[in-house]
C-alpha cells in the first residue's frame, strides 16, 4: 500500500516507520528542511528505543522516504495520515490550526480516491470539519477516518507493532476495508481492531488518556493521605492493584504526570465538555491534584530545611517526564525547578537523554552536568524526579561522600526507605513517610 504521513513528530515518525516495516511504501512530509536532512540519512531526531534502527533500515531499503513536497506525497498515496501537532490553546482547547490548514492543501492536491486519516489527537467533530474543508477543494471521492494512536513514549515502537487494540472511526465500508488491510500485520495475534463511528473514535482517545490520568492523580491523593495516617502507599498500591477490576498499571505515586498527552488531553476534554454545557467534575479535580503534586517535593525540601532554602544547592536527577524519552513537555521537573529557583536555590541537574532539550527549556538557570554523580558535588540534597534505570542502583557510598548532607528526596519511590536509613541517609519518598 502507498501511504503518506504528514508530520514527522512523535506520532508521525513512529507510524510512518512502522508502516514501512510491514512492507508499505511510505512518504513522510515535513516543512523543516534541517530535520528532513537528518531523516533522509536515517537519523532519528527523537529519542525512542528501537526507532533509530527501524528508521535506518527502512530508509536504506527505500520503503521510507522524506519530503517537503506535500502535493507529490498526496498524489502518490492511497492513504494520507495527518499526524500534526494539536497544542493546547490558552482556553485548554486543542489548537486545530495545523490540521485544518493541511486538510485544505490535501483537498487541493488530490488526484483520485483517498482515505484521509486523522492520527492526531483531535476533539469530537474534527473529522466533520476536515471533511467539509476537503469537499470545498476537490471533486474527487474520499473518506475521512479517525484512527487515534495509543503509544506510550519509551515503548512506542512496540506499542505500534503489537497494539492492545486498533480503533477505526468510519462509516464508510470502503475506507474500513482499506484500514483493516493496512493494520492486518499488526493484529495477527488476535488483538481487536474496533470499528466505530468517527465521533466515538475521537472521544475514545481523550477518554482513555483522561482515565489513566485519573488513576495517577487518585493514587497521588492516596499517597499524600498515607503520609498523614502512617500507612505505606506501596503496600496500599499492591493491595489495590491485585484486584483484577483495578490493575497495577498507573497506580505508582510520584511527582505528578507530564508529557505531551495527559495534561493536554485532560484540558481538551474539559473544554469539550464545557462547550456542550456539561461539567466533568472528576477531571477538574484530576487536573488540580496534578498541579499540586508537581510541587510536593518542593514542599518537602522546604520543610526539611526549616522553610528557608536561600543559598542551598540541590542535585536533581531526571528531567524528562518519564524514562526512555527526551520529552520534557509539561514535565514535573520543570515545575520543581521553577519552585526551587523561586526559593533562591542553585540546581545542578542530569538526565540520560534530555540534556539537549533541557538546554532549550531551562537555559542557564540550571547547571547541566555530564553525569549523575557530577550533580552531587557540594549539594545539600539529592532530588530524584525521573525513574531512569541508571538511577535505581547507584553507588550510595559515593552519593553520601559527594553530598554536603546525606538527604534524598525520592519523587518516584525507587529506593527502599529501610535501606536508605541503614546507609545513613535522611530519606523522603511519596506516601511513605520519612
Amino acid at each position: 500500500m502507498k501511504i503518506s504521513v504528514i508530520g514527522t513528530g512523535y506520532v508521525g515518525l513512529v507510524a510512518g516507520t512502522c508502516f514501512a516495516e510491514t512492507g508499505n511504501d511510505v512518504i513522510c512530509v515535513d516543512i523543516d528542511e534541517q530535520k528532513l536532512k537528518k531523516l533522509r540519512k536515517g537519523e532519528s531526531p527523537i529519542y525512542e528505543p528501537g526507532l533509530a534502527d527501524l528508521l535506518k533500515k527502512n530508509v536504506t531499503e527505500k520503503r521510507l522516504t522524506f519530503t517537503a513536497d506535500l502535493d507529490m506525497a498526496v498524489k502518490k498515496a492511497d492513504v494520507i495520515c495527518l499526524a500534526l501537532p494539536t497544542p493546547q490553546a490558552e482556553d485548554g482547547s486543542a489548537d486545530l490550526q495545523h490540521v485544518l490548514e493541511v486538510a485544505k492543501k490535501v483537498g487541493k492536491a488530490m488526484n483520485g480516491y483517498k482515505v484521509i486519516v486523522n492520527k492526531s489527537t483531535v476533539p469530537v467533530g474534527t473529522g466533520d470539519r476536515v471533511r467539509e474543508i476537503v469537499l470545498k477543494e476537490t471533486k474527487h471521492p474520499f473518506d475521512v477516518v479517525s484512527n487515534p494512536e495509543f503509544l506510550k513514549e519509551g515503548a512506542a515502537v512496540n506499542d505500534f507493532m503489537k497494539p492492545d487494540r486498533v480503533v477505526i472511526g468510519s462509516e464508510s465500508p470502503r475506507a474500513v476495508a482499506i484500514m483493516q488491510d493496512l493494520y492486518a500485520p499488526f493484529v495477527r495475534t488476535g488483538n481487536p481492531l474496533i470499528v466505530m463511528d468517527i465521533h466515538s473514535a475521537e472521544l475514545t482517545k481523550y477518554a482513555a488518556n483522561s482515565f489513566l490520568a485519573t488513576k495517577v492523580s487518585f493514587m497521588n491523593e492516596i499517597a499524600n493521605l498515607c503520609e498523614r495516617v502512617g500507612a505505606d502507599v506501596d503496600l496500599v498500591r499492591k493491595g489495590m492493584g491485585t484486584d483484577s477490576r483495578i490493575g497495577l498499571q498507573f497506580l505508582f505515586p510520584g511527582a505528578g504526570y507530564g508529557g505531551s498527552c495527559f495534561p493536554k488531553d485532560v484540558s481538551a476534554l474539559l473544554n469539550t465538555s464545557r462547550t456542550y454545557d456539561y461539567e466533568l467534575h472528576i477531571l477538574d479535580a484530576v487536573k488540580a491534584v496534578n498541579r499540586q503534586q508537581q510541587l510536593v517535593l518542593v514542599d518537602k525540601i522546604k520543610k526539611h530545611f526549616g522553610g528557608n532554602l536561600k543559598g542551598k544547592n540541590i542535585a536533581l536527577w531526571g528531567l524528562a517526564f518519564k524514562p526512555n524519552t527526551d520529552d520534557m513537555r509539561e514535565a514535573p521537573s520543570l515545575a520543581i525547578i521553577e519552585g526551587l529557583l523561586r526559593e533562591g536555590v542553585s540546581i545542578r541537574a542530569f538526565d540520560p537523554a534530555a540534556m539537549e532539550e533541557a538546554k532549550r527549556r531551562v537555559g542557564k538557570s540550571v547547571k547541566l552536568v555530564d553525569n549523575n554523580y557530577d550533580a552531587l558535588k557540594g549539594a545539600d540534597a539529592l532530588v530524584v524526579v525521573t525513574e531512569w534505570n541508571e538511577f535505581r542502583r547507584p553507588d550510595f557510598d559515593r552519593i553520601k561522600s559527594l553530598l554536603r548532607t546525606p538527604v534524598i528526596f525520592d519523587g518516584r519511590n525507587i529506593y527502599d526507605p529501610k535501606v536508605m536509613k541503614e546507609k545513613g541517609f535522611v530519606y523522603y519518598g511519596i506516601g511513605r513517610g520519612s
